[in-house]
């Protein structure tokens, strides 16, 4: 998943390996097709985007396709072609059982850009028109690659710091465990330069002795550790894996979000260049409806869309792995967890004091960085006016 929230690419390798493990067969060549049931049986009214949007809507996402971007891949019509090479699949853009008229490009991130940052990429390639953007790397790039996210798929992030039920029985936070760990001498393990686990060591709530930057995305010290340390994952595929596809674990874990402990962005926003939000209204008025019902569609039904991930997973072949199962538990937990979610009545809107407290929160973790905007304000980092008011799982 990883979206770099996921959490930065560095936190997003972290299901990457683990996944790896589960021994998921490599897919076959680039050039053939892929057939999505997505083609789909939704009904309603026809959606042309062609006169208001690029013929091609081409859409950076931070990481490997997995089902926390069930939304997107839902909205491809059927047999999207598959180019393994460059790890992209394209087709008609579908809405309501039909097609709108142009393109949908969707482009795999993380490995396949070489770890860079989604807003450096969308800077660096004009033709991506949305990339996935959480809030905490809108606010570190705020300064030289601005973005404004259109609309949040999914409230909250799976990034979640788990522990063994057995070891720790009485754990029920982040901080609990932090003393629980410091007590008996274990460490939650991490991927090193983690902005959430900065924030949980400057707020008091892990104590630095616990600290491990030493995760390399392998299940090894996890499992070595018999219980004694804590390591960081996700809710919506870590707790499966560990008890469903690593053999040497075999049985559950417990967890926690770190939204939980305050640090709460919104996860893989589909944002643009805030530059370019202007000259793009149009489209985003028709289309970012038509996104909101895609991830409706997939939350509610996501089995042939995540059939399609996993043979998209196979063709790209690059050492992560993903299957239906680890898909459908990902889609299960989102709506289980509330990470998916209608706000407001709806779902995909943006909240402006949850935005200004994580401004205020974040902001000091970045400050070495230099790219956050001074002054920075929540409007400069998102907009709910293009949603559909109308549309949410409870519709």
């Amino acid at each position: 998943m990883r979206t770099t929230t996921r959490l930065g690419v560095a936190t997003a390798a972290l299901a990457a390996t683990a996944l790896a493990l589960t021994g998921c067969a490599a897919g076959s060549s680039a050039g053939t097709t892929a057939s999505t049931a997505s083609a789909k049986a939704a009904t309603g009214p026809a959606i042309d985007l062609s006169d208001v949007c690029p013929a091609t809507i081409v859409v950076q996402t931070d990481w490997n396709p997995e089902g926390e971007h069930g939304h997107l891949y839902e909205m491809l019509g059927p047999n999207p072609s598959i180019d393994a090479s460059s790890k992209t699949v394209t087709g008609d853009l579908y809405a309501n059982g039909k097609s709108t008229g142009v393109k949908l490009e969707i482009r795999a991130g993380g490995p396949a850009i070489g770890y860079t940052k989604v807003a450096s990429q969308m800077y660096q390639d004009k033709d991506i028109t949305l990339g996935y953007m959480s809030t905490d790397e809108q606010v570190q790039f705020s300064g030289n690659l601005p973005t404004t996210a259109v609309f949040a798929e999914n409230d909250s992030s799976p990034m979640s710091i788990m522990w063994d039920p057995k070891t720790y029985p009485d754990v029920d936070s982040i901080e609990d465990l932090g003393k629980e760990l410091e007590k008996n001498g274990g460490v939650v393990r991490y991927f090193n330069g983690a902005a959430y686990m900065t924030y949980l060591e400057q707020s008091g709530i892990l104590p630095k002795q616990v600290l491990d930057g030493s995760y390399d995305g392998t299940p090894s010290k996890f499992v070595s550790a018999g219980g004694k340390d804590a390591q960081q994952g996700f809710a919506t595929a870590e707790p499966y894996i560990y008890q469903n596809q690593v053999a040497a674990w075999g049985k559950k874990v417990a967890y926690k979000p770190v939204s939980s402990t305050g640090w709460n962005p919104y996860p893989e926003a589909m944002s643009v260049r805030t530059g370019d939000l202007s000259k793009l209204e149009p489209c985003l008025k028709k289309l970012v409806p038509v996104m909101q019902q895609a991830d409706v569609d997939y939350l509610k039904a996501p089995e042939a869309t995540n059939d399609l991930i996993t043979q998209l997973v196979q063709q790209y072949n690059n050492g992560w792995t993903y299957d239906s199962k680890v898909g459908a538990f990902a889609a299960s937990q989102l709506v289980k967890l509330g990470m998916a979610k209608d706000t407001d009545g709806y779902i995909g809107s943006m909240d402006e004091q949850r935005m200004q407290d994580f401004i205020e929160k974040a902001t000091p973790v970045f400050a070495g960085t230099g790219d956050v905007k001074s002054d920075l304000k929540p409007s400069d980092l998102y907009t709910n006016e293009f949603l559909d008011k109308s549309i949410g799982l409870g519709n």
